[in-house]
């Protein structure tokens, strides 16, 4: 059994520990808005905020998030009035809306630790990218200036989970 809140509800999953977050997330957890996409980091569809980190559900196990801090699109806001969705919606950003949830989730940990929207690298196959792209620079735009708020202290994950940070650490080719 590995305990983990999840969008604030503390949830107890009595799966093989080797099972990724993503399939708990939809299958235990009816929580279908974090997408199938690749099964390999690559698209980003999967992405939910683990303790403060974007980070791609479908290479993360449940076995390494034991206390873990996880979010998922439902948990954003209950009305959609979180200013990455906000900034989505005046953007226009969605055309068939599959990455969108992963998009999002990757903008709101961006706006919550500051950085540089060249960070996010999750894929849109369909066409919507500059137009997400516009919605990131808003809603980093919306976003309290980093500067002025104290830095929060991170927790070191390290052990725990990898954020997929490059294909070159993992042994994937360049895209």
């Amino acid at each position: 059994m590995v305990k983990m809140t999840v969008n604030s509800e503390a949830l107890d999953y009595r799966i093989d520990p080797a099972t990724p977050l993503l399939w708990a997330l939809r299958e235990e957890s009816n929580l279908t808005g974090t997408k199938y996409g690749c099964d390999d980091r690559r698209c980003g569809a999967c992405t939910v905020i683990i303790d403060g980190q974007a980070v791609r559900s479908c290479v993360v196990t449940v076995g390494q998030l034991e206390g873990a801090q996880v979010t998922t699109i439902e948990g954003l806001s209950a009305d959609g009035s979180h200013p990455a969705q906000q900034a989505w919606i005046a953007e226009q950003a969605v055309m068939c809306g599959f990455c969108e949830p992963g998009f999002i989730m990757a903008t709101a940990a961006l706006m919550q630790r500051g950085g540089d929207a060249n960070s996010i690298t999750n894929i849109c196959h369909c066409g919507a990218q500059p137009r997400i792209l516009k919605a990131i620079a808003r809603a980093l735009q919306s976003a309290a200036p980093i500067p002025s708020r104290p830095a929060p202290a991170e927790p070191d994950n390290s052990a725990r989970l990898s954020l997929g940070s490059s294909e070159e650490e993992h042994g994937l080719p360049n895209r």
